[in-house]
């Protein structure tokens, strides 16, 4: 039930819309004993080959989208059950702008603002206006507006102190009419320099990329069997970031808030991993050093920890800069940097 194809067996399986969140939300609760872990489409999951000593809860069908128009403004309220990509696709058919870069990343909406998915430009947070939760012990259905929910790059509350409740959907605040966002070299060259490009033709460029990347999972695709990106683009102070410069003028760097963010997988092949490398059953996509791939579909977790080590190490070698993994770890009984130090 993982992209990956990786990870042991959960003691309970629970399945259910969205649409009827409490009552499913308290019985994967009470099946768990407390302990309840949501599975979307796993995409942005690594599982521990022991598996899950609790209830999966796993959201079944389309849940479908509400719409509401204003003058100025667009807002979509989206299931926790609905696939991220039919949210973009709808959105841009509406002419809706804010989030047709973010085409083509798998999973389902309700893992969009626990990750705060981005690409190309564009963040989930910058259009999300609330968040609708269930806390699974009381049952209780509670609202976090955008102020609320914690945003930083890659990561919101509901990873950290709201971890221990259950998204069941979102709202969304979109700009009708307004020009899509082209911000990115890689969209930019896609288009071909076109003038005010439609939101559609964006989000078809964006597919592309995907597409080229091994970025959307497709039968036959030898690289299919991936958690996506497996690091995240380091975040470093920008006088590491003015060092690293000095003795690797190529280096490419974009300043943020809280610094000078690099791109993993620049720092991945710099320093020595290849495309297409192999470690037994694992290896690296050939075509995207930040994907690691389950090659032939008979890898354990502990195949995948090595190889990330490994890169890991490389990078902390060359750079003296530590990457962090994107996918959530389940099953482990430490954090997933003490997990990768350790493999």
């Amino acid at each position: 039930m993982t992209t990956l194809g990786i990870g042991g067996p959960a003691r309970y399986l629970v399945e259910g819309s969205a649409t009827a969140a409490r009552e499913v939300v308290r019985q994967a609760w009470d099946l768990g004993s407390g302990r309840v872990m949501v599975l979307g489409s796993g995409s942005n999951l690594l599982v521990s080959d022991a598996g899950f000593d609790g209830a999966v809860l796993r959201w079944t069908g389309e849940t479908p989208t509400a719409a509401d128009r204003g003058c100025d403004v667009g807002r979509l309220t989206v299931g926790a059950g609905a696939q991220w990509d039919d949210v973009v696709r709808d959105a841009v058919r509406r002419g809706w702008q804010g989030i047709e870069c973010l085409s083509g990343i798998p999973g389902l909406a309700g893992a969009a603002p626990i990750q705060n998915i981005g690409a190309y430009g564009q963040e989930v947070s910058d259009v999300v206006e609330s968040v609708a939760t269930v806390h699974p012990a009381t049952g209780q259905l509670e609202r976090f507006a955008q102020d609320e929910c914690g945003f930083g790059y890659r990561t919101s509350r509901f990873k950290g102190e709201l971890g221990d409740r259950v998204v069941v959907g979102l709202t969304l605040r979109l700009r009708p009419g307004a020009p899509a966002t082209v911000s990115y070299r890689d969209v930019a060259v896609a288009l071909d320099g076109a003038p005010s490009p439609s939101l559609q033709r964006v989000r078809e460029a964006v597919l592309v990329i995907r597409r080229s990347k091994s970025m959307i999972i497709e039968a036959g695709d030898p690289n299919r069997r991936s958690a996506g990106s497996f690091f995240v683009n380091p975040v470093v102070p920008v006088e590491v970031a003015d060092a690293l410069a000095e003795t690797h003028p190529t280096l490419p760097r974009y300043p943020v808030e809280r610094g000078v963010k690099l791109p993993a997988a620049w720092l991945i092949e710099q320093s020595g991993t290849k495309r297409g490398e192999r470690l037994g059953p694992v290896g690296i996509s050939t075509r995207h050093t930040l994907a690691l791939v389950n090659v032939d579909g008979d890898a354990r977790a502990e195949d995948l920890l090595r190889l990330a080590a490994l890169v890991r190490r490389r990078v902390s070698t060359a750079f003296g800069v530590s990457l962090d993994p994107e996918p959530v770890f389940v099953g482990f009984d430490a954090s997933p940097r003490e997990v990768l130090d350790a493999a």
